[in-house]
């Protein structure tokens, strides 16, 4: 599925993240931003090592903050890592919105054109899939019509999985109800 806000992009790409060609991934990262299992574990394999000595050096941070650091191995330019959740491995629907909308901000003081994101906080992290889905189109919404003029024109939501695509479709679906209605796509998925 897809659909457009402004001049934005809104996609839903089924696969592995670290696979994507784009400016910057998102990592779910914890607020010490060591990378272990999940998205976290899938980007450092990927990537490489280097990528959390680097963040690692730049926590512990505030959980619904975020940090960067460069990709490594990864076909994008930066990793920014979103604390969605703290040492107790537990996050909400506040802090996955607050870590979405501080991402968004970050990636456009990068100059960050292409981005993709994760299913927040719904892995170790144990948040409802559908509920982190819309906590983080919502802020993406909310994000582009504050921001009119931003200079993200795509914006993906990886999906790992069938259940992940599921909810992301059913949050961009849900779009609609606010006025924005989904570009017509080829997949034939709703």
């Amino acid at each position: 599925m897809k659909t457009t806000i402004g001049s934005t992009s809104l996609e839903i790409e089924s696969g592995d993240i670290t696979a994507l060609k784009v400016d910057a991934i998102v990592n779910a990262a914890n607020d010490h931003l060591w990378m272990g299992s999940g998205v976290a574990g899938a980007i450092k394999r990927a990537g490489g090592a280097a990528i959390e000595n680097e963040a690692v050096a730049l926590g512990p941070i505030a959980v619904g903050d975020n940090a960067v650091t460069s990709a490594g191995d990864l076909k994008a330019r930066w990793v920014i890592h979103a604390a969605v959740m703290g040492q107790d491995l537990r996050t909400d629907a506040d802090v996955i919105a607050r870590a979405t909308y501080g991402v968004l901000e970050t990636a456009e003081r990068l100059g960050v054109r292409s981005l993709a994101l994760p299913a927040f906080g719904t892995g170790v992290g144990g948040f409802p899939l559908y509920a982190s889905a819309n906590t983080m189109l919502g802020q993406v919404q909310l994000y582009l019509r504050q921001h009119p003029r931003s200079g993200l024109r795509r914006i993906i939501l990886s999906a790992f999985g069938a259940d992940t695509r599921a909810a992301f479709n059913n949050a961009m679906a849900g779009l609609s109800r606010y006025g924005i209605t989904p570009a017509k796509h080829n997949t034939g998925e709703f």
